[in-house]
Formats: C-alpha cells, structure tokens, sequence
C-alpha cells in the first residue's frame, strides 16, 4: 500500500520532492500537498483501492501523511467488510 501511495502522491500530489524522499509520518502539505491536490490524491486512491472516502474523512488530518493515508484506507476496508 505505501508504494502505490507514494506512487499517487508523486503522479497528483504535487509534492515539491519525491514521496520516496519522505517518511511515512512526514507532513504531506509542508512537503507541498495542497488541497486542491488531495482532491486528485482521494480520486487516484479510490480509483487504485476501490474504496469511497465518506465525508467524515474528507478532512485535513487525514491527508496529511502516508500514515495517515494507510489508516484511512484500513478503516474504509474495514468498515466495508463489517458491513
């Protein structure tokens, strides 16, 4: 999953470096994530992982690392699942 992030994140993200540059934990908009670019980040991911993002996390937090991407695609999985 962290590849396929990394691999979205430098295809739409609009990162001033390269995702490989980053921790899993770094701050996506200091590394230059805006949020116009989450909308292509949260449509390239829905498309790669087939899940919906619900509005609950169309917020700021969840965007802002690889982290916090990977937990928001585990939950939306999950929550599927559960269903």
């Amino acid at each position: 999953m962290e590849r396929t992030l990394r691999a979205i994140l430098d295809d739409v993200g609009g990162l001033a470096r390269p995702a490989d540059s980053l921790s899993t934990r770094d701050d996506l908009f200091v590394a230059g994530l805006t949020s116009f670019a989450t909308v292509g980040v949260m449509l390239a991911i829905e498309d790669e992982f087939d899940v919906a993002f619900p509005d609950a996390l169309l917020v700021r937090s969840t965007f802002v690392s690889i982290d916090a991407l990977s937990a928001a695609i585990t939950s939306i999985r999950d929550e599927a699942r559960a269903a």
